[in-house]
C-alpha cells in the first residue's frame, strides 16, 4: 500500500492483492485466468479514523494487472494531510498517510527525504523506518528500489538475509521479488507515511543497462526489459500515464510543490547511449567527451531545457539517478572516471548545466542516488577549473542497504577529495538525506544509520548544509 505523484487536488493510491505474496507464479497465489477479476474499494478521509470520508470508489483488478490497483482521486482539497485505505474480500488494509500539494504560487515549506539503492540481502531496511519517523511531506526514491540478482554470494559484503530465487528474467521473477521487498515492515512504514516520487535506475531491470543494450550480450533482453518495466509499474505508485507499452514507459515528468519547487524527475537509463570506454575503468577515452552522446536522449533533453526556460519556481530540483558532478579518481598516476555516470556523457552534462544557467533558473539543485555513499558538491561550469563559477548544487544520498554496514570513509577518500575540490562532503554509511525547503533556504541533513547488519540502528546526522536563495553552492552549518 502506497501513494505517490501528488498534485493540488489528488495523487495516485496503490495496493496489490495477494494470498501468498511470494508464490512462484508471481501472482501471489491469486487466480490466474484472464477473466478472473476482483473489485477493490478505496476511501480517502480527512482524518485517520475515517470519520470524515472525502471520496470513495471501487477499482477492478486481476491477473493481467498483477492484482495491482492504481487509483487517481481528483477534487481533493489542496495542501492537506489525508488518509486512505482499501477493502477487498472482507479484509481492510491499514490506513496510509498522504497529502496534496499546495495550489498555484503558494510557497508552503516542504520537508522531503530522498534515498536510493535497497539491496535486500545486504542489509536491513532500518533507514526506511527512520525516514518514516521523520514524518516528511514527501519521499523521493532515486532508483534501485529492488535488485535483480539471485541468491549468489555478494563478494566482500556479507549476506544479512536471504533473497528468494535466481536472477530475475521473467515477469513472474520480477513480481515475486517486489513481493518479498513489500513484506518488509520498514519499507511498508515509509510508504505509509507520505507520498513518494520514484524513478528507476539500472537494477530494477539489469545492472548497467543502456537503452536496448544489456550489460552482457543477451538476445532476450528486449523481453526481459518489457517484463521488468511492467513489474515496476505494477508495484509502485505511478500514474496511469506511466503504464508501459511493450518495453517502453514514459517515466520522466514534472511535479510541482506549489510555487516553491519544480521536481524534474529524469530517466537516465531508457534513452542513454551505451557506456563509453567499454564501461570499464580507466575511462578516459575520446568517446567520453563526444558532444553528441547523452544519458537523456534528445527528446528528454529538450523537455528538460524547456522546463528550465518556463520555470517560475523558487527551487528547481532534478530527481535523477547517477552522479552529475565530475568525480575524478586518482589511480596509478592518472585520473579515471565512472563511465556509467554523467562523467561518461560530458557533452550532455555541459548542455544541461549551460541550459539552466542561460535560462537563469533561480536555484538549481541536483538530487542523486546510485553510488551507495553520501556526497555533497558545488556544480561548476568547468569542473577542472577551480576558479570557474558555482552555478548549482548536488546532493547525493547513500543507499538504504546496498554495500552493507559501510564505513565513515574509504582508503581513497582523502585523495579523491583533494582531486575534486568542488566536492564538499563524503560519508560511506547507509542512510538518506533529509531536506527542509523554504522560500529562503534548503537545509540538507545527511542522515546515516551506523549499521544495517542488525536491527534497531539509530539515525544520526553526519553533516548539514544550507543552500541560500539565489546563492548557488553549499554552506556547512
Amino acid at each position: 500500500m502506497a501513494s505517490g505523484d501528488p498534485g493540488p487536488d489528488g495523487m495516485v493510491l496503490w495496493t496489490r492483492l495477494a494470498r501468498d505474496p511470494v508464490h512462484p507464479d508471481g501472482l501471489g497465489g491469486m487466480p490466474g485466468g484472464p477473466t478472473d477479476t476482483i473489485d477493490v474499494d478505496w476511501e480517502v478521509a480527512a482524518d485517520q479514523r475515517f470519520a470524515e470520508v472525502l471520496q470513495r470508489g471501487t477499482a477492478r483488478t486481476g491477473a493481467e494487472l498483477g492484482y495491482a490497483v492504481h487509483v487517481e482521486p481528483v477534487g481533493l482539497p489542496a495542501d492537506r494531510e489525508l488518509w486512505y485505505r482499501f477493502r477487498a474480500g472482507g479484509e481492510v488494509s491499514p490506513a496510509g498517510r498522504t497529502r496534496t500539494t499546495p495550489a498555484g504560487p503558494a510557497l508552503s515549506p516542504l520537508t522531503m527525504c530522498f534515498t536510493s539503492c535497497a539491496r535486500y540481502e545486504q542489509g536491513l531496511f532500518t533507514a526506511y523506518r527512520r525516514i518514516a519517523e521523520e514524518h516528511p511531506d514527501l519521499v523521493l526514491h532515486l532508483g534501485d528500489y529492488t535488485y535483480e540478482y539471485g541468491a549468489q554470494p555478494s563478494g566482500s559484503t556479507p549476506v544479512v538475509r536471504p533473497i528468494l530465487g535466481d536472477e530475475e528474467r521473467t515477469l513472474a521473477d520480477y513480481r515475486r521479488r517486489y513481493a518479498q521487498y513489500h513484506a518488509d515492515p520498514d519499507l511498508r512504514a515509509a510508504h505509509a507515511i507520505a507520498p513518494w516520487l520514484l524513478v528507476y535506475d539500472d537494477h530494477e531491470v539489469e545492472n548497467n543497462w543502456a537503452d536496448m543494450v544489456p550489460e552482457k550480450p543477451d538476445p532476450d533482453f528486449p523481453a526481459r526489459r518489457e517484463a521488468a518495466l511492467r513489474a515496476y509499474y505494477e508495484n509502485v505508485p505511478l500514474r496511469a500515464n506511466a503504464r508501459p507499452t511493450g518495453a517502453s514507459m514514459r517515466l520522466y515528468r514534472r511535479v510541482a510543490w506549489g510555487g516553491l519547487v519544480n521536481f524534474h524527475m529524469l530517466d537516465t537509463r531508457q534513452y542513454r547511449g551505451d557506456q563509453p570506454c567499454g564501461d570499464k575503468y580507466p575511462s578516459d577515452c575520446p568517446e567520453r567527451t563526444d558532444q553528441a552522446r547523452g544519458l537523456l536522449g534528445a527528446e528528454q533533453e529538450s523537455w528538460l531545457l524547456d522546463g528550465f526556460r518556463g520555470s517560475t519556481a523558487r527551487w528547481d530540483l532534478l530527481g535523477q539517478q547517477v552522479m552529475l558532478s565530475q568525480l575524478a579518481i586518482p589511480r596509478d598516476g592518472a585520473r579515471v572516471y565512472n563511465p556509467d555516470a554523467w562523467d561518461g556523457y560530458v557533452g550532455q552534462r555541459d548542455r544541461v548545466v549551460n541550459g539552466w544557467t542561460e535560462a537563469k533558473v533561480r536555484n538549481p539543485v541536483v538530487l542523486t542516488g546510485d553510488v551507495h555513499a553520501h556526497w555533497a558538491a558545488d556544480v561548476k561550469t568547468r569542473f577542472d577549473d577551480p576558479a570557474s563559477p558555482v552555478v548549482g548544487t548536488e546532493l547525493v544520498s547513500s543507499s538504504i542497504a546496498s554495500g552493507g554496514d559501510g564505513s565513515e570513509d574509504r582508503p581513497e577518500t582523502a585523495g579523491v577529495l583533494k582531486e575534486n575540490p568542488h566536492i564538499r562532503f563524503f560519508n560511506n554509511r547507509r542512510g538518506y538525506v533529509r531536506t527542509r525547503i523554504t522560500p529562503e533556504t534548503i537545509t540538507a541533513d545527511f542522515r546515516v544509520v551506523p549499521y544495517v547488519s542488525r536491527p534497531d540502528a539509530p539515525a544520526e546526522t553526519r553533516a548539514s548544509f544550507v543552500i541560500e536563495d539565489r546563492k548557488a553552492g553549499l554552506n556547512r552549518t
